[in-house]
């Protein structure tokens, strides 16, 4: 093999390895101990109906993915940035939205990973908090902080996915059910009419809204994979990326629906490690605890990485010490929750916020999707579009709908 070629074969593999990395950031950030706390409390409440929600949230998430990702990657240009060019002054109010939701929902990651610690190693939550955030600093001080990132978030994404895999084998949920109940809204307008949405938007939030949209478009651009030539490969990564999102978000639900049947109550002041106990003993709970651990550590490294990457090109500041900013955004996470706690209703509100923030960014994207001034000559799928603007809409709508049940989160 000649020089050159070698050098095309490490290049393709290098594009691979970045495109599976983004693929598991976005998914580990959407798969935080956010989505445990939402899965577990929804399921207790609403049991295999929760389903749909989780369906609807999987049909949002591929709308959205497949837009963000492939203009910001065609246009080379972070959400910011397009936001900007849409209409000037825009990217200034969206960065500053998704960064003050991520800093909510950052609090929330380190105070998951504080409980999964606790639950580990039996330490003080505080204890955990320090720990957990000074791992993930660890992270953002590394040389090649690309590589790091991403072969830190697919360790411990396999690692989920396998132990989650188990708790659904032990607890053995009515899998039929739930598909049932997956489609049923759909046959019956009265059912529809009566579901509650708040549900819907805070789980939207928490996996698809806010920094999650842009996580994994984010790391695709800083690593240079843009242009209309990658669209190809670009599309797979985003494909990639919802599938694993997909598989955890439905094997959780599962895990905590075998529980929730068995009629036994969930302490809802760890839910996550409750659910794991009732439903696989003793070992069930230390499978929680590295379950909750993980996602909570990746969702902080996604979170920080991502809200700081919105304020990057428009604060040269912080573009230029990037790194020192992102270590500032997780020390003030852990000293807020050191200071407000309350990490679990702190998850919910945020999830329920971000969920707002949704229409916003991705309108931005859809009218940037047909702008030859952004997108060059590339033709950005009609059908795309058109699914892209439902979604807006339906989220839109979503949020009107649920307005009074957020105001009620912070009483």
């Amino acid at each position: 093999m000649s020089e050159l070629e070698k050098s095309q074969a490490r290049s393709k593999s290098e594009t691979l390895s970045v495109l599976l990395g983004a693929a598991f950031l976005m998914a580990t950030s959407a798969i935080g101990p956010g989505f445990l706390t939402q899965t577990v409390s929804f399921t207790n409440e609403l049991k295999a109906v929760f389903a749909f929600a989780i369906l609807l949230s999987i049909l949002i998430d591929i709308v959205v993915q497949l837009n963000i990702w492939r203009v910001l990657a065609v246009s080379g240009l972070r959400g910011q940035d397009v936001a900007n060019k849409v209409l000037p002054g825009l990217g200034y109010f969206l960065a500053f939205a998704v960064a003050l939701g991520g800093l909510a929902f950052n609090v929330g990651n380190v105070g998951g990973a504080a409980l999964g610690f606790q639950v580990l190693f039996g330490a003080d939550q505080m204890v955990g908090a320090v720990i957990s955030a000074g791992i993930a600093i660890t992270i953002f001080l590394w040389k090649d902080l690309g590589k790091a990132m991403d072969k830190f978030t697919q360790i411990l994404g396999f690692l989920m996915l396998a132990l989650v895999f188990y708790v659904v084998f032990v607890t053995k949920p009515p899998v039929m059910e739930t598909v049932h109940e997956m489609v049923r809204p759909f046959t019956s307008l009265a059912i529809l009419k009566e579901y509650k949405w708040l549900v819907v938007l805070t789980l939207v939030g928490g996996t698809v809204g806010g920094y999650i949209s842009f996580s994994g478009a984010h790391r695709i651009i800083d690593a240079g994979i843009v242009g209309k030539e990658n669209i190809g490969q670009i599309s797979k990564g985003s494909i990639n990326g919802i599938a694993i999102t997909g598989v955890m978000r439905y094997l959780l639900f599962l895990a905590f629906l075998g529980v929730v049947l068995t009629g036994t109550p969930i302490d809802m002041t760890n839910p996550v490690a409750s659910a794991f106990q009732i439903g696989a003993g003793a070992l069930g709970f230390r499978i929680a605890g590295v379950v909750l651990w993980a996602a909570a550590i990746t969702s902080v490294v996604g979170a920080s990485y991502t809200s700081v990457s919105f304020l990057r090109t428009l604060f040269k500041v912080v573009d230029n010490y990037y790194r020192y900013w992102i270590i500032a955004f997780i020390v003030a996470s852990t000293s807020i929750l050191t200071t407000v706690g309350r990490p679990v209703a702190l998850l919910i509100v945020a999830g329920s916020l971000n969920g707002l923030i949704l229409p916003l960014s991705l309108g931005c994207v859809l009218m940037a999707a047909h702008n030859k001034n952004i997108v060059k000559d590339y033709m950005h799928p009609v059908w795309m579009t058109a699914l892209g603007w439902v979604i807006v809409v339906f989220t839109a709508w979503m949020g009107f709908n649920s307005f009074a049940g957020i105001m009620k989160l912070f009483q």
